[in-house]
């Protein structure tokens, strides 16, 4: 469900003027990976941005990692001088962010990190002042609970690469005011995104799919699967990266954080994997560190041919338990079938609209192949008793094969996520 880009007061207490919200100057706390990006996509469109961070290296380098960004998004050295000398101010203090029309949270993801942050926060803010957070995983409502004003608090979640990834998930809390969303919307279509409403909970829409899809990558790996068999199997299906290589793009870090917050809320479907926290205790954080899965030293290009990391491959063999050869033909469906009956149980419980806002958030924000229509019109070209038979022959290998009711009804009926196939 997309938003149109009318701008409403924020909530009749305050009573700003509707061009109160014409969101022209952004503060982004956080001057990691995620937040250079943010800041380079607010650039490119002209809005000026006042970036912060409590750790003086991160901003030490903030200035040249937003100009690299801009250089990737095809801008020329001078208007990369022009938009970073005019519009970016780096090491603002909490007087500066205050005057901001929307701050956006961009650290790491711990939910008592991030209740810290706004809570230190939000009395710096003029009352106007929308507030957000880029969590990927962690509830609105968890993270609003100690806010004075949470009316104005929602998640803006943009997707990495954030200059490759159109869909930014939109996400209220129970208190969020509705005309907070719709602005936070018109901000996204603002600068080139593409904005997706989506229900408040754990991984939200996107991670809540994307998490089953890289357990069980790091699960074909303890099985035996081979490094480049996974990521090779992904490429010829049409995915943007293979799961290992997207894991070290988000960085490890970031995803073992998220997945703790799905584990925590499906323990029985989402289990963490003994090879991520390896490497997250030995450093290895992935591009960000020059290696995780794979090693990026001297290498740029987020396209380029990589070798798996030697210690990586040590933790392989470590923590492996070979099950006998998987065939390739197979693989693909061992990684999206998890995705499948998630996306049934978020159809259930009724968090998106239908299975088009499911098709479209894989599409846009995760690199899940236009031809194939979406996870779902995939799934819909195997038909539902299919799908059904195929999981089952994985029950063995946890509850995250079981098939969830929606499921099993659709089989009984013949009846396909987006209709009879013509």
């Amino acid at each position: 469900m997309t938003v149109g880009s009318a701008r409403m007061p924020l909530s009749p207490t305050s009573s700003p003027s509707p061009d109160a919200l014409s969101i022209r100057r952004v503060g982004i706390v956080g001057a990691g990976m995620m937040g250079t990006a943010i800041a380079a996509a607010n650039l490119r469109h002209g809005l000026a941005v006042v970036l912060s961070d409590a750790d003086q290296r991160a901003l030490a380098s903030a200035t040249v990692r937003v100009s690299r960004e801009l250089a990737d998004l095809g801008h020329t050295d001078d208007e990369i001088r022009q938009r970073v000398g005019q519009l970016l101010s780096v090491g603002a203090d909490r007087d500066q962010l205050g005057r901001c029309d929307l701050v956006l949270e961009s650290i790491v993801e711990s939910p008592a990190a991030k209740q810290d942050l706004f809570f230190r926060l939000e009395p710096c803010l003029d009352p106007g002042v929308l507030l957000a957070s880029n969590t990927s995983t962690i509830p609105i409502a968890k993270l609003a609970e100690r806010l004075q004003q949470p009316g104005r608090f929602l998640g803006i979640h943009f997707f990495h690469p954030v200059g490759r990834r159109p869909l930014v998930e939109i996400v209220g809390g129970p208190r969020t005011d509705s005309r907070a969303l719709t602005a936070a919307a018109a901000y996204a279509k603002a600068i080139g995104k593409a904005p997706i409403v989506v229900a408040d909970g754990p991984g939200f829409l996107v991670n809540r799919l994307l998490g089953p899809y890289l357990a069980e990558a790091l699960e074909l790996l303890r099985e035996g699967v081979s490094v480049r068999d996974l990521e090779q199997t992904a490429a010829e299906f049409g995915m943007a990266m293979g799961p290992l290589r997207l894991v070290d793009e988000i960085g490890i870090d970031t995803a073992l954080f998220g997945g703790r917050v799905l584990w925590e809320a499906f323990p029985d479907r989402i289990t963490p994997s003994p090879l991520l926290v390896a490497m997250y205790k030995a450093g290895k954080l992935g591009r960000k560190t020059q290696s995780g899965f794979f090693t990026y030293a001297g290498n740029r290009d987020s396209q380029s041919p990589l070798e798996p990391d030697p210690d990586f491959l040590k933790l392989i063999a470590a923590w492996s338990y070979p099950t006998g050869s998987t065939p390739r033909v197979d693989l693909m469906a061992r990684l999206l079938l998890p995705m499948v009956s998630e996306a049934a149980r978020i159809l259930e419980e009724g968090r998106v609209e239908g299975p088009e806002s499911i098709d479209l958030a894989v599409n846009l924000g995760l690199g899940f192949p236009a031809a194939q229509g979406g996870l779902l019109r995939w799934a819909d070209s195997l038909g539902p008793r299919r799908v059904v038979r195929m999981l089952e022959s994985l029950a063995d290998r946890g509850p995250r094969f079981q098939p969830p009711p929606l499921l099993v009804a659709m089989a009984n009926e013949d009846r396909r996520f987006h209709g009879p196939v013509v």
